[in-house]
């Protein structure tokens, strides 16, 4: 262990940061969890993460804004511990870190699904084992180890979605005029709001879900070469990735196949692989399996490096125990990270008990932690923008629209709230408050015993 003060390194290139944000703007959400909102919103799907991921680009814009100012590890954390105050710092840093664990346990949960498709036979405890370990590996390496598996694991998805956009519209455009391939798929069985617009509404919630691992920029922010010309670049671009690997991916998949005749068996199988088996191209299917897979292990790969580094940066901030703030000789937070692992040991056991029940559950624990995340972002943003003003300091990237595009934000998050109270997770939306007392509990008596 090294004796000196613990220092991350600026390892990650710019490449790395943009195939990172790229990376985390496509998971389980759009690939596997796309397929409760088909069933409900038909091809309206395509408006409802048009506008999650317009929101979610308002929020970033709101982060990059104070990460493009001051680039540093536990960006969410250390923001509003210095803008707000201690408690909202220290809520703010667990929550991240609870999150990250939250997702990390979804995607892992989600690669038994993938694996079930090909050898349905193992059972879902032994592939998130397996991978379980593969994941903790990669982790407990330099940081530039973990830039280029991450930059290969997007890299992948994201060339194999280009693909599939392109062989989607090749198909259209030469499809037989006797068959159900074509754009008008979209809006003539039943409209394109097939349950009226409560179809879609009550389903944003579930959208929300995908864009979970979209924040990842804000921590990576500390361990990146030039991070006041890379972050805000990289960010900038998330909402074209949104437009085109959500919006764009499915449109063009929606018109291959009249949404109502899809063979959808709730969160077993991706829709993506189904649209492709049901029209008999299964080298398609199998191939769009292996690369869902990967996008499933790429955000896992990024939420273990995300709650790793929060919670070095709650050590550091003394928010956390010292040791957490250790580091080994390639620079990272080894405890940090062998401990976050331990949580997440928890998800093999999940599968082991309840296999069926445990994506969906998570899921939606997932988005409660989501929704607190990003409402403390954009609260903290006003405080930020506050401190700037008085103080007459000009930012470099300055967020768009505020403080309209905050109130704008806050209000969308009430609305997230409000659906799932009404359509039965209330347990999700409970959690919150109670998450909150219990986390100031702890930081009463972790301030006194410390």
């Amino acid at each position: 262990m090294s004796n000196k003060t613990p220092e991350l390194h600026r390892g990650l290139k710019s490449r790395h940061i943009q195939l990172i944000a790229m990376g985390g703007a496509i998971g389980t959400g759009l690939f596997l969890g796309s397929a409760k909102v088909i069933q409900s919103a038909g091809p309206s799907i395509i408006l409802g993460y048009a506008i999650g991921g317009f929101m979610v680009f308002l929020i970033l814009r709101h982060l990059g804004e104070m990460i493009a100012h001051e680039p540093v590890a536990g960006s969410f954390s250390h923001f509003a511990y210095k803008y707000w105050g201690k408690f909202p710092g220290f809520l703010t840093g667990w929550n991240y870190w609870i999150l990250n664990i939250l997702v990390a346990m979804t995607e892992l949960t989600a690669i038994a699904k993938y694996v079930h498709y090909w050898w349905p036979h193992i059972p879902a405890w032994v592939s998130t084992l397996f991978f379980f370990a593969i994941i903790t590996t990669v982790n407990t390496l330099n940081v530039k180890f973990y830039g280029e598996s991450e930059f290969w694991l997007s890299i992948i998805k994201v060339v194999a979605v280009v693909a599939m956009i392109l062989f989607g519209i090749y198909l259209i455009v030469n499809a037989d005029p006797s068959s159900h391939v074509s754009v008008s798929n979209l809006w003539t069985h039943g409209g394109f709001f097939p349950h009226g617009f409560d179809g879609l509404f009550y389903m944003l919630a579930f959208i929300m879900f995908a864009f979970g691992g979209i924040d990842l920029i804000g921590t990576a922010a500390a361990e990146a070469e030039n991070p006041k010309k890379t972050i805000p670049k990289a960010i900038n671009q998330v909402i074209f990735r949104i437009f085109i690997f959500y919006v764009g991916t499915l449109a063009i998949l929606l018109s291959l196949i009249p949404w109502n005749e899809l063979q959808l068996g709730g969160l077993d199988k991706s829709p993506f692989v189904i649209i492709f088996s049901q029209l008999g191209i299964d080298w398609a299917a199998h191939l769009l399996n292996f690369i869902i897979l990967t996008s499933a292990l790429s955000v896992y790969n990024s939420s273990m490096f995300a709650n790793s580094r929060m919670l070095f940066s709650l050590a550091e901030q003394g928010d956390a125990p010292k040791f957490f703030a250790r580091i080994n000789k390639n620079g990272t937070p080894i405890i940090a990270t062998l401990f976050a692992s331990a949580i997440i040991f928890g998800c093999v056991l999940l599968n082991y008990f309840v296999p069926e029940q445990a994506l969906g559950h998570l899921m939606y624990i997932v988005v409660g932690a989501l929704v607190l995340n990003w409402a403390v972002i954009s609260l903290i943003h006003l405080k930020f923008r506050k401190a700037m003003k008085s103080s007459h300091t000009k930012t470099d990237f300055p967020a768009l629209f505020s403080p309209l595009s905050n109130y704008l934000a806050l209000g969308f998050i009430a609305l997230i709230l409000f659906i799932m109270w009404t359509q039965g997770f209330k347990e999700s939306v409970l959690m919150i408050p109670i998450w909150i007392v219990l986390m100031f509990l702890f930081f009463k008596y972790f301030k006194q015993h410390r």
